[in-house]
């Protein structure tokens, strides 16, 4: 299958770059950041009560569509479209399955495992709308964790796995640049290559850049806990500032080694550090308790799944105010929507020569099962102290949601140890994330090209540690939150059209390059 594909580079900044997907982005982020700064403290009002306002009028609209996005995914994975293979039947895998579900666990998920596996767990026990903890703290606990895996498990994956794999096909299979636009070829044609494209890629350029700061903040909010907790080195905005600013300069630096030298590597090495300080907490911690947890937090878990994924306090919150879903779920969903351009085009990228059922269901399960894993045991361990009465972990999320691991590690032995490598996780996956989104804005910005020059890497990437920087200031976590939902919004509506596009799309591949073989067995084989 063939298409007319012309190139939409143009110069820009004396590099090949599609001029006005560039400067747009540039020209609203600046109006963002000038005003965040101008504003101070009011803009922090704005963004809360923003927030508030935005998620209490489509806060329904976003649980509508992660719930769909998954079922529809998984319908891709084992409908009759999941034999076709990503690049076509003689594509060959550039990573191994080691390395790939690296570089998807430490892109996806990376930093926000540390940040919120032990505080959100603590927060749900102590304040959720289904049970208090003094009237059974057992139960409390159970649903406190199986409200994070909700938050964290196959909806947030599968909103990965539907935009990488359309990103994917459209990219290896049908030829077409390996940006957003290319995927509403099917309805708009070579229409994508002019203004409307240019739009479409503008969407995700923000949304991308905005929710990988979400990220980015929380990240350099628990290096300064964890160096104030071992060094008593402030914790200060100006400090925040200075890290983003050291760490930005790694970021870069692993983005101009390039993908296989610097990503992949940092991500292995995340990857393999993780699993050292999760089997140490296993082992210092209560062990018994916590693999017991773990399967009955997975069996709680897919027990409530629908019931869980659909709920939207609408009869509880007749004349008040959703705040607990608002902070929660309602950002959670914004936050992995705005975060699906830059984590599919990444996966994209790295995922030719699978199968469209082996992106799916690798996708989807994999770093799925190691969350749940993660915060079972992670959160599991903080809800262990809770019950035995020890509140030392809730005092810190209280007092500072950044330090709440640092406490809990504080409980078991090897306290410096674990505290030094959590900071040391801490970063890398910061860098990781760092450099897989201007990686992803590089190809964005430069018409779907897979390489750009060093120096539009190096501009992204400052950009990124920028936004963090100004959000940090200009509003703190309220900021951050604000800016995500805003910009998970917008592509939020773009993925319904998503949707109808890759299923026309693929539908017409399989009847054009497959047969079938037996037709008792409806067995399909590429020719």
């Amino acid at each position: 299958m063939k298409h007319h594909v012309r190139s939409d580079k143009k110069t820009f900044m004396g590099i090949k770059a599609n001029a006005t997907v560039s400067l747009a982005s540039i020209f609203i982020i600046s109006i963002l950041v000038t005003a965040t700064l101008i504003k101070g403290q009011s803009m922090e009002d704005w963004f809360k009560l923003t927030q508030v306002n935005v998620s209490n009028s489509v806060g329904w609209f976003f649980i509508l569509l992660v719930n769909f996005v998954f079922i529809y995914t998984i319908y891709l994975g084992i409908s009759k479209f999941g034999k076709i293979k990503i690049g076509g039947v003689n594509a060959k895998a550039d990573f191994s399955k080691g390395s790939w579900f690296a570089m998807l666990f430490s892109a996806g998920m990376g930093i926000g495992l540390l940040f919120w596996s032990v505080g959100e767990p603590i927060s749900h026990f102590n304040n959720n709308p289904f049970i208090s903890n003094t009237e059974n703290p057992a139960k409390a606990a159970e649903l406190a964790v199986s409200l994070s895996l909700m938050h964290w498990g196959f909806h947030a994956w599968s909103l990965y796995a539907f935009v990488g794999l359309a990103l994917a096909f459209f990219t290896f299979n049908l030829k077409l640049p390996l940006t957003i636009r290319s995927i509403f070829h099917p309805i708009f044609g070579n229409k994508i290559y002019g203004l409307l494209g240019d739009i479409i890629d503008v969407i995700a350029v923000i949304a991308t850049l905005f929710g990988l700061a979400s990220s980015l903040g929380f990240g350099v909010q628990q290096i300064n806990s964890g160096l104030t907790y071992l060094f008593e080195i402030p914790s200060t905005t100006t400090i925040q500032i200075v890290l983003i600013t050291i760490i930005t300069g790694f970021a870069t630096l692993s983005l101009i080694l390039g993908l296989d030298k610097g990503i992949r590597f940092l991500s292995e090495v995340s990857l393999k550090l993780a699993f050292v300080l999760l089997v140490i907490v296993i082992a210092i911690g209560p062990t018994v308790f916590l693999l017991k947890a773990f399967v009955q937090n997975i069996g709680f878990y897919l027990f409530n799944f629908f019931e869980m994924g659909f709920w939207t306090n609408s009869y509880e919150g007749v004349g008040e105010k959703n705040s607990w879903q608002n902070q929660w779920t309602i950002f959670y969903w914004a936050w992995w929507v705005s975060w699906s351009p830059f984590v599919g085009i990444f996966i994209a990228r790295i995922s030719k020569g699978r199968t469209i059922r082996e992106f799916v269901f690798g996708v989807i399960i994999v770093p799925t099962l190691l969350t749940f894993f993660w915060f079972s045991i992670f959160g599991g361990s903080a809800l262990y102290q809770e019950l035995l009465g020890n509140h030392i972990v809730s005092e810190a999320v209280n007092k500072d949601f950044s330090t709440a691991i640092y406490y809990l590690l504080e409980q078991y032995p090897l306290t410096k140890l674990t505290s030094v490598l959590t900071i040391i996780l801490v970063t890398l996956f910061f860098v990781t994330s760092s450099d897989s989104g201007s990686f992803v804005v590089d190809m964005l910005t430069s018409g779907g090209k897979h390489d750009a020059p060093k120096s539009q890497k190096v501009f992204w990437a400052s950009m990124e540690g920028l936004i963090a920087g100004v959000l940090l200031m200009g509003g703190g976590l309220a900021a951050i939150q604000t800016a995500t939902v805003l910009s998970g919004l917008p592509f939020a509506l773009l993925i319904i059209v998503m949707c109808y596009s890759l299923y026309k799309a693929v539908n017409d591949y399989y009847k054009k390059y497959y047969i079938f073989k037996n037709e008792d067995k409806k067995e399909a084989i590429e020719v």
